[in-house]
């Protein structure tokens, strides 16, 4: 098996970060992590520890802030915690989750690594940094754990897998489409200038991208509900709307498919519906 790893470091906008990137079969990765004001927010994947090191090794940081617990955001927390005496914040509930080696499919462990065992401290609802305030949203719907956050000094917003890309094409099994919607709702309420995502990088006029993103989930929703209620099944429904076949469907077995866009949607209708 061949896999072709890269990164890209830098610097915007005040923000220093590294990119890592892994591509194999047709299908591509990355995930950044970014450091400002003594706060290091993801540490990225364990399978690009290199790279990831050389970042950890040279950022001041005071703490970590994590947004979620997926192995691409948590692969390199244990050498943080091995090498720096700085606390490492999670969403509460996966904190246990954490503290054990990570069980997931073979596919990510091939992208990702396998992620080591860390100890971490509950999310707080805001914090400070050196020179800034920080308050920490919860955007659950990529995971149940997931969290934003902005630094209200800077009006500087990192997002984590809230926004990823425009028109979101595949789905984890576990996210849910109606739960990302109200979470771009609820970050867009606040005030903010520069976006950062941990796979788009800096967006340009970031609070449009989430906009339009939102917008689009919303189409979707509608499209598939309008068809629903015509008699169109889940699968006839993902035929229609999302005919084109992505590589990681078949590469993750199913665990990533455009069906899950549909089914999460109809899966609250009918909740809403009870």
């Amino acid at each position: 098996m061949l896999l072709k790893k890269s990164y890209i470091a830098g610097e915007k906008h005040g923000v220093s970060y590294v990119n890592g990137k892994v591509k194999f079969q047709g299908v591509s990765l990355n995930v950044y992590s970014y450091f400002v004001d003594g706060v290091l927010i993801d540490t990225g994947s364990q399978s690009l520890h290199k790279y990831f090191q050389t970042f950890i090794d040279v950022s001041d940081f005071d703490q970590v802030m994590i947004s979620h617990f997926h192995e691409d955001h948590t692969g390199c927390a244990a050498y943080i915690e091995k090498t720096k005496n700085v606390p490492i914040y999670l969403h509460e509930k996966t904190i246990e989750y954490c503290k054990k080696r990570a069980d997931y499919p073979l596919y990510r462990k091939l992208f990702w690594g396998s992620r080591k065992p860390f100890q971490a401290m509950a999310m707080p609802e805001r914090f400070s940094s050196r020179n800034a305030t920080w308050e920490v949203i919860d955007t659950p719907g990529h995971s149940f754990d997931h969290k934003a956050f902005l630094n209200q000094t800077t009006g500087q917003l990192f997002t984590g897998d809230l926004f990823v890309r425009e028109q979101t094409k595949v789905l984890l099994e576990e996210e849910s489409i109606p739960e990302i919607i109200h979470s771009l709702e609820r970050v867009l309420t606040y005030d903010f200038k520069d976006v950062f995502c941990s796979h788009a990088g800096l967006l340009e006029d970031g609070r449009t991208a989430l906009e339009r993103k939102r917008d689009y989930l919303i189409s979707i929703q509608q499209d598939v509900l309008t068809l629903h209620e015509k008699g169109d099944t889940a699968e006839v429904i993902r035929n229609k709307l999302f005919p084109k076949q992505y590589p990681i469907v078949k590469l993750s077995g199913g665990e990533w498919d455009t069906l899950h866009i549909v089914r999460s949607i109809l899966n609250e209708s009918k909740q809403v519906k009870k």
